[in-house]
């Protein structure tokens, strides 16, 4: 099931007024990514900020934009028509029976930015989803994505105290707050509160992320025929420790 804050079209349109473009460096580190490869699937995509960017910076090869949420693609599909908005998740491929099913050896690169693998809660899902990138890679292609470094603890964070206030939709103030909810083992479960001006109350979404930590993220990996040629702990390719604040990954196909 999608997120709340990813389902509903109201919410969805907040996404890019919270996660604007170069909000965070992992941006500009993907976008560099992409340019230079010819066939990009970013798994997760949302609106699909990185997949415009890239157009806009002049890439001419294939894009494609895979997430469950159609309210999230909807909005990338209104800001630029040129990418392949598809709805769909990496086990079934694009929800249109027609379009042929899962992905099998189409892409140069696979992305996964956002902390996207983090939804991921089971180790089912885990080794599923990893075998689908597999399969979707080119023989020499690469999968590059990124989780919370759960040596970090970033959940502690997700406070009321840490209240965002943006400028949203048609200039109307918006904000975001964090509770965290719970903890069980390596699974966080937070909430988010919404407000925009003009709303009579906040709308408010439940989520559930994974914290893996690196032994065993390596190992679902390597199950998974996928070979770690690199990581790093933060988006300057600093080496990973273990209080880094991400664990920043690019596999390739064994």
């Amino acid at each position: 099931m999608v997120d709340r804050h990813f389902s509903e079209p109201d919410l969805a349109e907040l996404y890019d007024h919270f996660s604007h473009w170069r909000v965070t460096p992992q941006d500009d580190f993907y976008l560099d990514l992409v340019m230079d490869a010819r066939s990009v699937l970013d798994v997760g995509c949302g609106t699909g900020k990185l997949q415009r960017e890239a157009r806009r910076h002049g890439h001419t090869g294939r894009l494609v934009g895979l997430d469950p949420s159609r309210a999230m693609l909807d909005v990338g599909a209104r800001e630029l028509g040129d990418i392949e908005w598809t709805l769909g998740d990496l086990l079934h491929g694009p929800y249109d029976e027609q379009a042929g099913g899962p992905f099998e050896n189409a892409f140069d690169l696979v992305v996964m930015s956002g902390h996207a693998f983090q939804v991921f809660l089971t180790d089912e899902e885990v080794r599923t989803n990893l075998a689908a990138v597999r399969r979707a890679l080119t023989p020499d292609g690469r999968f590059v994505f990124e989780t919370r470094n759960p040596g970090a603890r970033a959940w502690e964070a997700w406070n009321p105290e840490r209240k965002r206030t943006v400028v949203g939709p048609r200039g109307r103030e918006a904000t975001c707050v964090h509770r965290l909810r719970g903890l069980e083992g390596d699974l966080v479960t937070f909430t988010s509160d919404y407000h925009l001006e003009g709303w009579d109350g906040p709308r408010v979404s439940r989520s559930t992320l994974r914290f893996l930590d690196v032994g065993r993220l390596n190992g679902f990996l390597a199950e998974a025929g996928l070979r770690v040629s690199a990581q790093y702990g933060y988006w300057d390719r600093t080496a990973l420790q273990d209080i880094s604040e991400e664990i920043i990954t690019f596999a390739r196909p064994v």
